[in-house]
Protein backbone atom coordinates (compact mmCIF):
# COMPACT_ATOMS: atom_id res chain seq x y z
CA UNK A 1 0.00 0.00 0.00
CA UNK A 2 2.95 2.41 0.80
CA UNK A 3 6.73 2.51 0.39
CA UNK A 4 7.03 1.82 4.58
CA UNK A 5 5.40 -1.37 3.95
CA UNK A 6 6.88 -2.28 1.32
CA UNK A 7 10.37 -1.73 2.92
CA UNK A 8 8.92 -3.94 6.26
CA UNK A 9 7.95 -7.09 3.83
CA UNK A 10 11.23 -7.19 2.47
CA UNK A 11 13.24 -6.16 5.44
CA UNK A 12 11.06 -8.87 6.89
CA UNK A 13 11.55 -11.81 4.23
CA UNK A 14 15.02 -11.24 4.29
CA UNK A 15 15.56 -11.23 7.79
CA UNK A 16 13.40 -14.57 7.54
CA UNK A 17 16.55 -15.57 5.29
CA UNK A 18 19.19 -14.68 6.84
CA UNK A 19 17.89 -16.45 10.38
CA UNK A 20 17.09 -19.76 8.27
CA UNK A 21 20.42 -19.28 7.16
CA UNK A 22 22.51 -18.92 9.61
CA UNK A 23 20.57 -22.02 11.88
CA UNK A 24 21.45 -24.54 8.91
CA UNK A 25 24.86 -23.03 8.49
CA UNK A 26 24.44 -21.74 5.54
CA UNK A 27 26.31 -18.75 3.94
CA UNK A 28 23.76 -16.21 2.35
CA UNK A 29 24.02 -12.92 0.39
CA UNK A 30 21.15 -10.27 -0.45
CA UNK A 31 21.42 -8.43 -3.49
CA UNK A 32 18.53 -5.75 -4.52
CA UNK A 33 18.70 -6.55 -8.51
CA UNK A 34 15.60 -5.09 -9.49
CA UNK A 35 13.27 -2.02 -7.61
CA UNK A 36 10.21 -0.32 -8.62
CA UNK A 37 9.26 2.39 -5.96
CA UNK A 38 5.54 2.29 -4.69
CA UNK A 39 3.27 4.08 -7.14
CA UNK A 40 -0.80 5.35 -6.72
CA UNK A 41 -2.76 4.95 -9.90
CA UNK A 42 -4.79 8.02 -11.21
CA UNK A 43 -7.38 8.34 -8.97
CA UNK A 44 -9.66 10.37 -11.88
CA UNK A 45 -9.39 7.42 -14.20
CA UNK A 46 -9.91 4.79 -11.52
CA UNK A 47 -13.11 6.70 -10.63
CA UNK A 48 -13.47 6.74 -14.40
CA UNK A 49 -12.98 3.39 -15.40
CA UNK A 50 -15.70 2.69 -11.68
CA UNK A 51 -18.32 4.85 -12.95
CA UNK A 52 -18.11 3.42 -16.71
CA UNK A 53 -18.23 0.27 -15.43
CA UNK A 54 -21.11 0.79 -13.41
CA UNK A 55 -22.75 2.32 -15.39
CA UNK A 56 -26.77 1.09 -16.59
CA UNK A 57 -25.90 -1.96 -13.55
CA UNK A 58 -26.04 -1.93 -9.59
CA UNK A 59 -22.75 -3.22 -9.79
CA UNK A 60 -20.37 -1.59 -7.20
CA UNK A 61 -16.77 -1.71 -8.99
CA UNK A 62 -14.62 -2.73 -6.07
CA UNK A 63 -11.16 -0.56 -5.85
CA UNK A 64 -7.97 -3.18 -5.39
CA UNK A 65 -4.29 -2.53 -4.52
CA UNK A 66 -1.82 -4.01 -6.35
CA UNK A 67 1.56 -4.56 -6.18
CA UNK A 68 2.14 -3.05 -9.76
CA UNK A 69 5.67 -3.45 -10.60
CA UNK A 70 6.01 -4.07 -14.23
CA UNK A 71 4.05 -2.09 -17.05
CA UNK A 72 1.63 -0.73 -15.33
CA UNK A 73 3.47 0.46 -12.60
CA UNK A 74 6.33 1.92 -14.52
CA UNK A 75 4.07 3.79 -16.98
CA UNK A 76 2.07 5.64 -14.38
CA UNK A 77 5.32 7.67 -13.59
CA UNK A 78 4.13 9.40 -17.29
CA UNK A 79 0.79 8.80 -18.22
CA UNK A 80 -2.57 8.67 -16.32
CA UNK A 81 -3.03 4.76 -15.51
CA UNK A 82 -5.73 2.37 -14.14
CA UNK A 83 -5.39 -1.51 -14.06
CA UNK A 84 -8.42 -3.58 -15.19
CA UNK A 85 -8.31 -7.61 -13.07
CA UNK A 86 -10.22 -10.69 -14.14
CA UNK A 87 -11.06 -12.89 -11.54
CA UNK A 88 -8.91 -15.79 -10.88
CA UNK A 89 -10.22 -18.02 -8.71
CA UNK A 90 -6.87 -19.00 -6.82
CA UNK A 91 -5.89 -15.65 -6.35
CA UNK A 92 -2.31 -16.25 -7.63
CA UNK A 93 -0.69 -14.11 -9.61
CA UNK A 94 2.02 -13.86 -12.05
CA UNK A 95 2.42 -17.60 -11.68
CA UNK A 96 1.89 -21.14 -13.63
CA UNK A 97 -0.85 -21.83 -11.15
CA UNK A 98 -2.80 -18.24 -12.10
CA UNK A 99 -6.01 -19.04 -13.89
CA UNK A 100 -9.28 -17.65 -15.10
CA UNK A 101 -11.88 -19.11 -16.52
CA UNK A 102 -12.70 -18.54 -20.07
CA UNK A 103 -16.03 -16.70 -19.00
CA UNK A 104 -13.99 -14.66 -16.63
CA UNK A 105 -12.02 -13.85 -19.60
CA UNK A 106 -14.33 -12.80 -21.89
CA UNK A 107 -16.15 -10.55 -19.12
CA UNK A 108 -12.99 -9.05 -18.74
CA UNK A 109 -12.20 -8.27 -22.39
CA UNK A 110 -15.91 -6.59 -22.45
CA UNK A 111 -15.25 -4.63 -19.82
CA UNK A 112 -12.04 -3.33 -21.18
CA UNK A 113 -14.29 -2.64 -24.49
CA UNK A 114 -16.80 -0.93 -22.50
CA UNK A 115 -13.71 1.28 -21.07
CA UNK A 116 -12.09 1.98 -24.14
CA UNK A 117 -15.04 3.05 -25.28
CA UNK A 118 -16.32 5.14 -22.44
CA UNK A 119 -12.88 6.92 -22.34
CA UNK A 120 -13.59 7.57 -26.03
CA UNK A 121 -16.70 9.05 -25.60
CA UNK A 122 -15.11 11.53 -23.07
Amino acid sequence: ADQERLDAVVGGVEKAARAYAAAHGVDLGVERESFTPVVEFDHALRDELARILGTDTDLTVPVLGTGAGHDAGILSGRVPTAMLFVRNPTGVSHSPAEYATEDDCVAGVLALADVLEGLART
